[in-house]
């Protein structure tokens, strides 16, 4: 294994075209340099703006590890409202660092949830627990079906949830939502680790 340092700007880029959970960088430059070769043409890079350098080591980092960026909405990137997308297109870890406090992280992830999966947000209404509710559509609803919910509403988002429980307790509900939404059990397991 080699140790190289590249620029901040071209690690995202790298980043950026993440395939797969888990994927390393190494193995998305090979795939991009073979496709490259093979078409002729080398890929894109943005050009140098940072200059800083970033250690790099090829198989203990990989890259899908690091939520992508989302700074510059393109064509490629951006979900449409009435299609399902991946729930990383709308969370960059600038924007997820920016909440301080769990309960603004878990609220965060979940409008991000939310955006990529317009249509099938509601069935989030169907997670409950043994004895109370954890979504609602209503501030009332949540603080009926039980005491000391400390409702919240999910921001950009017709729906509520409860956020009097433990780190441990949100992190399941994530999970409990990831899974509801179709994501396969590493994708849940990254979503679940953003909090």
């Amino acid at each position: 294994m080699k140790t190289i340092e590249i620029d901040d700007d071209l690690y995202q880029f790298i980043a950026s075209q993440t395939q797969q959970i888990g994927e390393s960088a190494s193995d998305i430059l090979r795939r991009l340099l073979i496709v490259s070769l093979t078409e002729a043409q080398a890929p894109a890079v943005p050009a140098a703006k940072n200059v800083t350098k970033t250690p790099v080591e090829e198989s203990s980092k990989p890259v899908a590890q690091a939520a992508k960026p989302v700074v510059e909405k393109t064509a490629t990137s951006a979900a449409p409202a009435d299609k399902s997308g991946s729930v990383f297109d709308f969370i960059s870890p600038q924007d997820l660092s920016a909440e301080q406090s769990v309960v603004g992280r878990f609220l965060f992830i979940l409008s991000a949830l939310s955006r990529a999966h317009r249509g099938d947000f509601a069935q989030v209404l169907e997670i409950k627990g043994r004895n109370r509710l954890y979504f609602g559509q209503s501030e009332s609803s949540l603080l009926e079906a039980g005491s000391s919910t400390n409702p919240k509403p999910i921001p950009n988002t017709d729906f509520w949830v409860i956020t009097n429980s433990n780190t441990t307790r949100k992190k399941m509900m994530l999970t409990e939502v990831a899974t509801k939404l179709g994501y396969s059990s590493a994708e849940v397991e990254r979503i679940r680790d953003l909090l």
